[in-house]
């Protein structure tokens, strides 16, 4: 789609959503920055000093996520003696992403950068005015930065326009998972289950889980799509993998309440009932999996570091398989993750902003990321490369599951409107009381699909 055409698109907006931006600007928050007169990208001028602040959700986390980051600062800042980056978290954490970048704007201080989730693109764009990197540096810089014809290896196909809103990149992909189920081979051994064989579809998953129960003093196992702090992003996966959505295709048509949906969710609350998994909060199964007294745990890989050296700490076997399927269906796994999004006004800042964010989705980064955090790298000729991820890879298996998915992958969906986090918010309580308090699932969710129909505008 050329340039002239997205804008011609774009000249039309939702009443609501002119409305959220002039909101924004009445108090305080600036408008979309527009290119140069002369049309010319933002640069630097050799030898001119600039600073950004980066707001990043990984700082939340000590170890290995915090040192991989703050390093990778580092190393852009000894590479571009230039520009100083402040790495900063968000305010009030991972459950304040939009609102710490949100207060920032209004206050006429917003991120250069900031980390927020796939499901946060449309208001960030929209409503919190994100730089459009296609109309600011070009379409052919994006497209060189994604396609790897800078020296880079290519983003992978289907994760090149997760952060992009009608049409344009609001958000460049940065760090991801799938769905990955990791297993303990010692508990499958002790219940009589060949670890060389894990569950390929849910009916297995109870089986297996039920095995372990039955024979150890172990959980069976834990699906990390509910709970505090969660997102939707995995019950995405779990909805889609028996044909259901959360949302229609024509992205504003809220879907949850028949069909598929309706379907995994059944499965999912049979699954608790018949005890094959246990009814704990994700972080309490994580202390479990990693105290060997969990059998299976379904979870994004970005905690594969931490998982591993808790089985090296605890002395299990640790395995990784491919999201379990519905019978009849082909497993449809979505990503959990990020996009870095630039909401600079000056020109400078917005230029330094920009090198950043080709810097921490670049080989370089993706590497550290990768094999320090354990995020899927989204240049994946990375595990292939002696220079790149090739000897790391061959030394954790364990990521090998979640490459293979990405051929399967969707991405995971965004609520439309400002008030697309109530939207979320509705469909996992919903979802959580049909799984965990036993509610009828079709009229729990027909009825939460409802509600949140009335919050688009």
């Amino acid at each position: 789609m050329s340039s002239h055409a997205r804008r011609s698109r774009r000249r039309v907006l939702p009443a609501a959503v002119l409305a959220g931006g002039l909101a924004l600007a009445a108090c305080g928050g600036p408008p979309s920055a527009a290119p140069g007169a002369d049309g010319a990208a933002p640069s630097l001028v050799p030898g001119q000093q600039v600073s950004i602040t980066f707001e990043t959700y990984n700082l939340l986390n000590a170890g290995p996520w915090t040192d991989t980051i703050t390093g990778l600062v580092e190393e852009f800042e000894q590479q571009h003696p230039d520009i100083d980056v402040t790495a900063q978290a968000p305010a009030g954490g991972i459950a304040n992403l939009t609102g710490s970048v949100q207060q920032q704007i209004v206050a006429g201080n917003p991120p250069d950068v900031a980390q927020l989730g796939f499901g946060d693109r449309v208001f960030a764009a929209q409503s919190l005015r994100a730089v459009n990197f296609n109309e600011e540096f070009g379409d052919a810089a994006v497209a060189t930065h994604l396609d790897g014809s800078d020296g880079q290896h290519p983003f992978h196909e289907r994760t090149r326009t997760m952060g992009d809103v009608e049409g344009d990149t609001y958000g460049m992909p940065y760090v991801f998972s799938t769905p990955v189920l990791f297993y303990n081979a010692d508990l499958f051994r002790a219940a009589g289950l060949d670890p060389e064989r894990p569950p390929a579809t849910w009916g297995e998953f109870k089986q297996a889980a039920l095995a372990i129960t039955g024979a150890t003093e172990s959980d069976g196992g834990y699906l990390a799509c509910l709970g505090t702090g969660a997102a939707d992003w995995c019950l995405q996966g779990v909805i889609r993998s028996a044909g259901g959505r959360v949302l229609g295709e024509d992205g504003r048509t809220i879907s949850w309440g028949a069909g598929g949906s309706v379907a995994a969710l059944a499965t999912w609350q049979d699954l608790v009932g018949s005890g094959a998994s246990p009814d704990m909060d994700t972080g309490d199964a994580q202390e479990a999996f990693s105290q060997g007294r969990l059998g299976m745990f379904l979870q994004t890989s970005a905690i594969q570091s931490a998982l591993i050296a808790a089985a090296s700490d605890t002395g299990f076997e640790l395995r990784a398989a491919p999201m379990p399927a519905f019978e009849g269906h082909e497993a449809v796994p979505t990503n959990s993750g990020s996009a870095l999004f630039s909401f600079s006004t000056d020109p400078a800042k917005k230029a330094a902003a920009w090198e950043f964010i080709k810097f921490m989705t670049s080989n370089t980064a993706y590497t550290k990321i990768t094999s320090g955090i354990g995020y899927l790298p989204l240049r994946v000729g990375l595990v292939e490369d002696p220079n790149g991820l090739q000897q790391w890879a061959a030394a954790n298996p364990l990521v090998r599951p979640n490459l293979a998915q990405l051929d399967r992958l969707e991405p995971t969906v965004a609520y439309p409107g400002d008030q697309y986090q109530q939207i979320l918010t509705l469909l996992t309580d919903s979802a959580t009381e049909v799984v965990y308090r036993g509610a009828d699932p079709a009229a729990t969710m027909r009825a939460s699909q409802e509600r949140a129909q009335g919050l688009v505008p």
